[in-house]
């Protein structure tokens, strides 16, 4: 009987590490590239791209510019301000193709609604970032002197 009992903890242990270890993999695998991985990835670099992007807003001035992927695809985002005007105009430049796929105006009001969901993302992922943490503290062995 007991040698059954050790059995069976030794196959929950091994199907608990079993769960473990693929759940470090998945998350592993969806974590998001980082600046290096995407710049290896771009064919354009951000200096064509901001020209390219330039042309969508005549006379405006780059105020910000991202490497990301959005929607599958790898993308240089620029916004871009324009004298005589509160609008952002927004350029999305394909980063492999340097093509330009979107223009989209951005009101002050888009941007106030942009800003509060960017900062409502950050600290969510935060918080996650926390927990992670967390969890990786309590799955610490500890050692025999504590």
């Amino acid at each position: 009987m007991k040698h059954r009992i050790v059995a069976c903890s030794f196959l929950v242990c091994a199907a608990l590490s079993s769960v473990l270890v693929t759940r470090a993999g998945a998350e592993d695998s969806a974590k998001k590239p980082t600046q290096a991985e995407l710049q290896a990835q771009a064919k354009v670099t951000e200096a064509q791209a901001r020209v390219l992007a330039l042309t969508k807003a005549p006379g405006g001035k780059v105020e910000s510019s991202e490497l990301e992927e959005e929607n599958g695809r790898l993308i240089w985002s620029f916004d871009i301000s324009t004298p005589g005007t509160k609008n952002i105009t927004e350029v999305q430049v394909d980063a492999k193709e340097g093509k330009v796929v979107a223009v989209d105006i951005e009101t002050p009001k888009d941007q106030a609604k942009e800003a509060a969901a960017d900062k409502k993302a950050a600290k969510k992922t935060k918080k996650e970032k926390d927990e992670d943490d967390e969890d990786e503290k309590d799955e610490k062995p500890k050692s025999k002197s504590e």
